[in-house]
């Protein structure tokens, strides 16, 4: 489907550069690969990328990086520019160049052409060994809608800027570079860049609790909702009674309070009534550019964290002296000396896990750039790891010399003694999803766990690949699809760096694998990565990590945004030291009766798929596992004149059908029932003109009346609803069914035949919303209830109907990623029947299936960006780092902004002036098979007394 073709070879020059595709109009998009990027940016962006071109100069530590990411993007086109050829310091800062293309001294470019192709078929990609200089003809960038350079000088940055900045519509241009310990970012979108979404922050809707009838008119939220707008934005409104003019209408807002905010003049209006929605309106922006020449003066600068020490190197005074001399023209004065003599040391390095950090966000800029999409960085981003090397500064030159291997680049930065102990970490890491992937990349570049040195990198991973995961997920590849996770993660790393060791396993790290991860598994770790989406797993991680007393590095991304948190033992709370709050559940009752937004008929239609095709085949089994035969359940429950815990399973039973049009008519059943019966029986409790004791109507914001729904087959969502409905009956009672009966004909012809009973009001409805979910065993039934089953019961016996096959179902788990098992065929067409229904507005398939699904939006960019930064505090751990050396992180790749946060101290509960402890200390006794409390209280006599100072032991 999307985007074009498949990748071709080209190969070109920055003078004569291979022929580029023409530009695609409307295309599809290949949600089986793309769908939780899609979430992220949406569909527009995705067509934009797709039709857009990127020149990307430099293809070492960060040009690799940002290459992976564009093109796991969607770009149209990247054309890789180099012209180094492969040494053995690239083999620990380019996760793509082999020890063979060292060999046969390949140039870089040639080396992962190949490679950086087959991350996605969609994407174009070509190579250019030219030279790029000052003196080469810029007319070739024309044909790029972006330019990215790295590794490239000053003075040609500063020409290619300004060639791009000059054309109509402008080349959008950046620049970026790590050197050593820091890095920085520069962009140039032109002089005037609009921006459809700065934010990317899906819209809310709330409720209307009332509307002043004055000049300015005050909205106020109902339910004390916060409304989170701010003074200059718009919303616009609907569903409004008695103040109807406002329906339709988009009116700037001053807030007033977190829950009321004023839209101007409202007097000349009709009294507000009742109900209404609010909704944010988003807004373009547009966004200035300066040309680098510009900027460089007096540059705009975004810097998450600066922190500067002195490291008293002579060999930095001439390169302080240049920057000091550059200091004098710019118009902020800047001091230099202790952040200089810092950075002149290692310059000449590399710490990969930063080139992985930079390359996330210049990612995300060229994306914005090509999509308008997101506030794009103005116009600097600096970023320094100065904190690694700060414990460094009085170790020996020699420590930080090169050694002709493929761990130099590393060690100009953090010396031999560091890297050392890198190379003899024990690492578990628990999931090998896209920030496992990255992570593991980010190890195998910088040597931790080595087998050479007793090192060992332990993973664990119970998932097979799926499709969707190649969008993200960087180490696999089409071929791996139902494959494990893990252990294919762990072949591509060795691949990276074929010097580790590592231990792939697929299991879960939960109670239930404790004696597989025991605590003598934890005692010979240095340190656990959780790389997981869970957040119970990664709790119950944290929790074996501080037991056992180990380092443990967090993480997560969620869209564009991301976090780390770092735990240190002694030094740092643990990840189970805070909770998050708590997820709103909506009300049982809301769901049955009272929808008012997509997100309840969405929830409702997905808790009905798992009810019907999951919950109930699931109880069924369990029961005649437990029952010997149908006579016996009979004679017991004649004897016992009792349904309880049998009545739901006989029903399933009694009506269990036993062919295709069986299936087909059940679900024609399923829709009367669910969109006719259920509007018809809440009318009849409750009319229209129904009021409560205060005299305020009982239909009213947010309770929606419902409106019966005809059934009519040649509407398609009718049509669609009867047949995923008949097709998951299908597959719970084990009926076959060909693709010729799922015709619109075929189906037709069934349902004409089809006898719907016609509807009686029952007694009035509840409509407490206290009303939890019932127990499907423990429903109580009615004596005619149990009546009937026990007579439906000893019609099948005596039909011989009762045969070991009809006491088995197939339970069907939802799987949202496949779209030829009907599933979300299911969901979607229910969802979108309840909405009408309740007048709710309907959401298209792809929203449905994210709100179903529960699926965590997920983007490249911002993943590299959380590993490259958890890995910069793996080093911290590693070389024994003081708790004010360790960072935790939260960013917004979308904004842009990052903020760097000291971790959290560990608190110490007092027990008198010298004596305190905290959530890491530990008494440990070892006992025996016979051990007894008194052995126990003369083991604390003897260990725990006199190393706490105390007198004597109280036992209460």
């Amino acid at each position: 489907m999307l985007f074009i073709s498949p990748t071709e070879s080209h190969r070109g020059t920055p003078g004569h550069p291979s022929p580029l595709p023409t530009m695609a109009d409307s295309m599809d998009i290949d949600d089986s690969l793309y769908s939780r990027q899609r979430y992220v940016l949406g569909d527009s962006a995705m067509q934009k990328m797709a039709r857009s071109a990127v020149f990307l100069s430099g293809i070492g530590a960060l040009g690799v990086e940002i290459a992976k990411n564009i093109v796991l993007a969607g770009v149209k086109a990247v054309t890789l520019h180099d012209c180094k050829q492969c040494e053995v310091w690239d083999l620990g800062t380019n996760f793509f160049i082999r020890e063979e293309d060292v060999h046969s001294q390949k140039k870089r470019v040639e080396a992962v052409h190949s490679r950086v192709a087959e991350l996605n078929p969609y994407v174009q990609v070509s190579v250019s060994t030219d030279v790029l200089d000052e003196n080469t003809d810029l007319s070739f960038l024309k044909r790029y809608q972006c330019v990215v350079l790295t590794e490239t000088k000053l003075s040609l940055q500063k020409r290619i800027d300004h060639f791009c900045h000059s054309q109509q519509p402008p080349i959008k241009f950046i620049g970026c570079d790590v050197f050593g310990i820091c890095s920085r970012v520069f962009c140039d979108f032109g002089e005037a860049f609009e921006v459809s979404d700065p934010t990317g922050e899906e819209p809310k809707e709330l409720f209307i609790q009332n509307i002043s009838q004055e000049n300015p008119g005050v909205v106020t939220c109902m339910d004390s909702r916060t409304h989170g707008l701010q003074t200059g934005q718009s919303v616009c409104f609907k569903e409004i009674n008695g103040m109807s003019e406002l329906n339709g209408t988009t009116h700037q807002v001053t807030v007033l309070s977190p829950y009321s905010f004023a839209i101007g003049d409202t007097s000349s209006f009709q009294p507000y009534a009742h109900a209404g929605i609010f909704r944010l309106v988003k807004m373009p922006k547009t966004f200035t550019f300066e040309t680098m020449e510009q900027q460089l003066s007096d540059p705009r600068l975004l810097t998450p964290d600066f922190i500067t020490f002195e490291l008293n190197k002579c060999d930095a005074e001439l390169l302080l002296k240049c920057t000091e001399e550059i200091s004098r023209t710019l118009k902020n004065k800047v001091s230099f000396a202790q952040l200089v003599r810092s950075v002149s040391r290692c310059a000449r390095g590399c710490l990969s896990p930063l080139a992985a950090v930079v390359g996330g966000i210049a990612s995300q800029e060229v994306l914005k750039a090509l999509t308008g999409k997101f506030s794009p960085l103005q116009q600097w981003f600096y970023l320094d790891a100065i904190e690694v090397i700060q414990p460094l500064q009085s170790l020996p030159a020699e420590e930080f010399a090169p050694r002709g291997d493929r761990y130099d680049a590393l060690r100009a930065c953090i010396g031999e003694s560091l890297c050392l102990k890198l190379h003899t970490f024990q690492v578990f890491m628990v999931g090998c999803g896209a920030i496992g992937c990255e992570m593991l990349k980010n190890m195998a570049l910088m040597g931790v766990g080595l087998s050479r040195c007793s090192g060992e990198i332990c993973i664990t991973d119970p998932d097979l690949i799926e499709k969707s995961n190649l969008n993200r997920q960087f180490l696999f590849r089409p071929q791996h699809i139902r494959k494990p996770k893990s252990t294919t993660a762990a072949a591509a790393s060795l691949e990276i760096n074929p010097e580790l060791q590592i231990d792939a396993h697929l299991n879960k790290v939960c109670p239930a694998t404790e004696d597989m991860y025991s605590d003598a598994f934890f005692s010979r770790l240095n340190l656990v990565v959780t790389a997981l989406d869970n957040v119970e797993a990664r709790r119950y991680v944290d929790s074996r990590s501080v037991s056992n007393q180990k380092a443990l590095l967090d993480s997560g991304t969620m869209g564009t945004k991301g976090h780390t948190e770092i735990i240190v033992p002694y030094l740092t709370e643990s990840y189970n030291s805070h909770r998050d709050p708590p997820e709103e559940e909506i009300p049982f009752c809301t769901l049955k009766s009272f929808p008012a937004v997509i997100e309840h008929t969405i929830q409702w239609a997905r808790d009905k798929f798992e009810s019907a095709f999951s919950h109930k085949p699931s109880i069924y089994n369990m029961f005649w596992q437990t029952h010997s035969s149908a006579q016996e359940v009979l004679r017991v429950r004649i004897i016992l004149h009792s349904m309880e815990g049998s009545f739901q399973v006989i029903k399933l039973l009694s009506r269990r059908p036993t062919q295709w049009e069986h299936c087909l008519a059940l679900a024609r059943l399923k829709f009367d029932k669910y969109f006719k019966r259920k509007a018809l029986q809440l009318l009849h409790s409750f009319p229209l003109d129904t009021r409560l004791k205060d005299g305020s109507l009982f239909w009213q914001s947010p309770k929606r009346p419902p409106s019966p729904i005809e059934f009519e087959l040649s509407d398609p969502l009718h049509f669609s609803f009867v047949v995923s409905s008949a097709r998951l009956f299908a597959g719970i009672y084990n009926i076959p069914h060909s693709e010729e009966q799922l015709s619109y004909e075929a189906v037709s012809s069934v349902l004409a035949e089809v006898e719907v009973p016609e509807y009686k009001p029952a007694e009035k409805v509840s409509t407490d919303e206290t009303v939890k979910k019932p127990d499907q065993l423990q429903m109580t039934v009615s004596s005619e209830e149990e009546r009937q089953a026990i007579s439906q019961l000893q019609k099948a016996i005596s039909s011989s109907s009762v045969t070991p096959g009809r006491l088995r179902m197939t339970p069907t788990f939802f799987e949202k990623d496949d779209d030829s098992n009907g599933h979300m065929d299911f969901v979607a067409s229910a969802s979108a029947l309840r909405a009408h229904m309740y007048a709710i507005e309907a959401a298209d398939r792809l929203q449905t299936k994210r709100i179903a699904g529960k699926i965590i939006p997920a983007i490249a960019t911002s993943t590299a960006a959380v590993a490259g930064l958890v890995s910069l505090e793996l080093i911290k751990v590693a070389g024994g780092y003081g708790f004010e050396l360790f960072k935790n992180c939260f960013f917004n790749l979308a904004i842009p902004v990052m903020v760097l946060t000291e971790t959290a101290q560990v608190k110490r509960t007092q027990i008198r002036d010298d004596i305190s402890f905290s959530i890491w200390d530990r008494w440990t006794i070892f006992g025996h098979e016979d051990f007894t409390l008194s052995d126990f209280m003369n083991a604390v006599k003897v260990l725990i007394i006199p190393k706490y100072g105390l007198k004597q032991l109280f036992v209460l």
